[in-house]
């Protein structure tokens, strides 16, 4: 994972070889100190510690007969609009803003326009991610399951998240559990993933170009961030929050489907690049992170294959 490390006084527009120089400097700085920082992982295809056995038969809000799935009628996911929003950040508004996040070398922000989806109410939570082991026998990090059932899943790579996409999707699909208007989707051809990093923004954001989730000034009271470890999923209240969502900024960050690649942001990279060796966009900043990096604009990006206690995910559900 990497936040970016220029200055508010760097916004001034960049040639594009300079912006590539740039990308290319935050990849390799990336990269090493992602080997440095690489934690054990288990043997491939071997199970995750601790033991299934201990996922409690009760969790207050979640659904033990759905796959710890929230307890509401859309299993915890949300229905974000159609429309557009403004994505990126404007440095007279934002002096935070790192030079990532500035759309072009001509404007600052630009307009992205996007049809109606899903998002998760809270981030994938460890006893959800239990949950797909149980059911798979799939293997990972030895960490990931060693926070509380309630806290959000962490030390997952970006290959372990779409794995977990890709089983609750079939899971949702062939389950009489699913609420009917998100089966009508799926049979549509809607699937469940990682947000692009668009819808990311729009979900954490709305459509008033606010700098948090919450407005625009920092409050220590709405996220979980310059803290010590992660907490329980939904534990900072957040009204002001577009959409009801909670934790869009700080706990852990999220991946994202979306290359880490300069702005303007294209949509078709989302789906044609899966399968790339690439660097992938990471959003909302973690418990260990400042103020600046919880921002809802801010642009982090991990090698998919880094497994570390602060990056975590979110599901959508997508036409896209």
């Amino acid at each position: 994972m990497t936040t970016m490390a220029h200055s508010p006084s760097e916004s001034t527009p960049s040639s594009p070889r300079a912006g590539l120089t740039i990308l290319i400097a935050l990849v390799l700085g990336v990269t090493i100190w992602m080997s440095i920082h690489r934690p054990a992982e288990s043997p491939r295809g071997q199970p995750l510690t601790p033991p299934l056995e201990s996922l409690p038969t009760l969790l207050a809000g979640f659904r033990t007969d759905a796959w710890f799935l929230p307890d509401d009628d859309l299993l915890g996911f949300v229905e974000i609009p159609a429309g557009p929003f403004l994505m990126g950040s404007n440095p007279t508004d934002d002096p935070e803003a790192f030079d990532n996040e500035r759309w072009s070398v001509r404007s600052s922000q630009g307009t992205v326009q996007l049809p109606s989806y899903f998002i998760g109410r809270y981030e994938v939570t460890v006893a959800q991610f239990a949950a797909f082991i149980a059911a798979t026998g799939f293997g990972g990090s030895i960490d990931a399951l060693r926070d509380p059932p309630n806290h959000p899943v962490s030390s997952v790579s970006w290959p372990d998240a779409l794995s977990y996409c890709r089983w609750l999707d079939a899971t949702l699909r062939d389950s009489p559990l699913t609420p009917p208007a998100l089966q009508s989707r799926l049979a549509a051809g809607w699937r469940v993933t990682l947000p692009s990093e668009s819808e990311w923004e729009r979900a954490a954001r709305g459509i008033d170009n606010r700098i948090y989730p919450w407005g625009n000034q920092a409050r220590p009271d709405r996220a979980n961030y310059a803290n010590e470890s992660t907490q329980p999923v939904g534990s900072f209240l957040c009204p002001e929050c577009p959409f009801g969502l909670r934790d869009m900024s700080g706990n852990v960050w999220e991946w994202t489907r979306s290359p880490y690649q300069p702005y303007p942001f294209d949509p078709t990279n989302d789906r044609d690049q899966l399968d790339a060796d690439a660097l992938w966009i990471m959003r909302g900043g973690s418990f260990t992170d400042p103020a600046r990096n919880v921002r809802a604009a801010v642009r982090g990006g991990g090698d998919p294959g880094a497994r570390r206690p602060f990056m975590g995910f979110r599901l959508v559900i997508t036409r896209r």
